[in-house]
């Protein structure tokens, strides 16, 4: 038994140093949050997709404004239309060209031609609406990525508070092993002296290594959190953070009774519904004509990139898809579902997100009435450990009685403090809900 402690003892002092040996740094909540907010990878990806919409919405500037191509064609012919009018526009035609002969059976002419043509939408209804999905598109990702900076600053809270934790635990354990050796230095004093048995002395050594084995998991608890701060903070070194304050009991702010239906995520639902809204409308409005004016601008040669001779047209043109076979109803009638969805999708998550507001309260209320219970428990168990400890070294109490105790003591402890937790994280989830 006595060798199995030793290597215990052994190998928990290496581990121990290799921990000691990593870069520890120390880190406020506030400076982890301004390296989220900075370096954080989901934020970025959230501010990609707002672009992506941002894009998609500039895209429906062609609404209003005008389409202007460019074009450049060089063509030789011998077919009699095509050679007779490339000399038209050429204005190179002359009397002996209506000869019938060289009318049908012309000669190769070259012909180049440089277009400038310009397209400018009028009355366009689908489009129109087309951009306002767009807009409320863009409108949601912006309040989107407003909800994600609001829950990534929830999970720094929550992070932040779960190091808190990991470093309470590891120092109430070190506490704890102190008590656990000393206790164990006074066993092996009783034993030589004969007041104890040899069971006794096995007994306290089996709990200083319960306690180590406890501290190394506390430590491995300390790193853990660590590295998800880092991986929050998308920071790739080896460093082992450490709070710079303690974990401590929140002051509560909350005094909303229902979920806002302006929260970010909320309106960005509504902003949805109103996208699939406008696009409804829009494919209804597809069944209207269109209005658009042209003009166009030409240049024309028989050698690339010459202009001798230029002509222009301008004009409007109203179009009308009539019939598509039923394509249009479909789409609309699919589109119409669409929106009808969103409709529902959007009361759904409301009431959802009301019915996670009701249970966070009712998981604050019991984690308040945990913390005063788990506060009157540790100071119980504080004086009851106090009094054995006198008594054990008086030789009035049993070694067994005073393990317990010990035992006791430090699992209050851990208690507590994990009670802490849930209650401070109790309190931010509400307050990220009624964000």
């Amino acid at each position: 038994m006595r060798n199995i402690y030793y290597l215990i003892t052994l190998s928990f002092l290496f581990w121990s140093f290799g921990l000691e040996a990593q870069n520890v740094v120390a880190i406020t909540k506030t400076e982890a949050l301004i390296k989220v907010s900075e370096h954080n990878v989901s934020l970025k990806i959230s501010a990609e997709e707002f672009k992506q919409a941002r894009a998609d919405y500039r895209q429906t500037n062609a609404v209003f404004l005008p389409n202007i191509t460019a074009s450049h064609t060089g063509m030789a012919t011998t077919n009699p239309l095509m050679a007779f009018g490339s000399k038209v526009n050429q204005e190179i035609l002359t009397a002996n060209d209506f000869n019938p002969a060289l009318l049908n059976d012309p000669s190769q002419i070259e012909n180049f031609e440089t277009k400038l043509e310009i397209q400018q939408p009028l009355l366009n209804f689908d489009g129109f609406y087309q951009r306002k999905a767009a807009k409320s598109k863009m409108d949601a990702m912006s309040l989107q990525t407003q909800r994600t900076s609001e829950y990534l600053e929830f999970e720094v809270d929550k992070a932040y508070m779960q190091l808190q934790l990991a470093y309470k635990g590891v120092a109430v354990l070190e506490k704890a092993l102190e008590a656990a050796n000393a206790n164990k230095k006074l066993a092996d004093n009783s034993f030589n002296q004969g007041y104890l048995q040899r069971a006794d002395v096995l007994n306290v050594e089996v709990r200083v290594t319960e306690v180590q084995n406890q501290l190394q998991m506390a430590k491995s608890n300390v790193l853990n959190a660590s590295n998800y701060l880092s991986f929050l903070m998308n920071d790739e070194t080896d460093a082992v953070y450490k709070p710079t304050d303690s974990l401590s009991v929140s002051s509560p702010t909350i005094e909303m009774a229902m979920i806002s239906e302006n929260r970010s995520d909320i309106k960005a639902m509504a902003m949805a519904t109103d996208a699939y809204k406008a696009m409804s409308q829009s494919d209804k409005m597809a069944f209207l004509p269109r209005l658009n004016a042209f003009g166009n601008y030409f240049l024309y040669d028989d050698e690339i990139f010459q202009g001798n001779s230029n002509g222009y047209m301008f004009g409007a043109q109203l179009s009308w898809d009539i019939f598509q076979g039923s394509k249009r109803f479909g789409k609309a009638q699919k589109s119409r579902a669409e929106f009808e969805k969103s409709k529902l999708e959007y009361e759904q998550y409301v009431s959802k997100s009301n019915l996670e507001f009701n249970k966070a309260k009712r998981t604050f209320t019991d984690a308040e009435n945990k913390l005063n219970l788990n506060t009157l428990a540790l100071a119980q168990s504080e004086e009851s450990l106090r009094i054995r400890t006198n008594r054990f070294r008086e030789g009035l109490e049993k070694t067994s009685d005073l393990l317990m105790a010990e035992t006791q003591y430090a699992q209050k402890q851990l208690e507590y403090y994990q009670t802490i937790f849930e209650y401070n994280y109790a309190l931010a989830y509400l307050q990220f809900l009624t964000k």
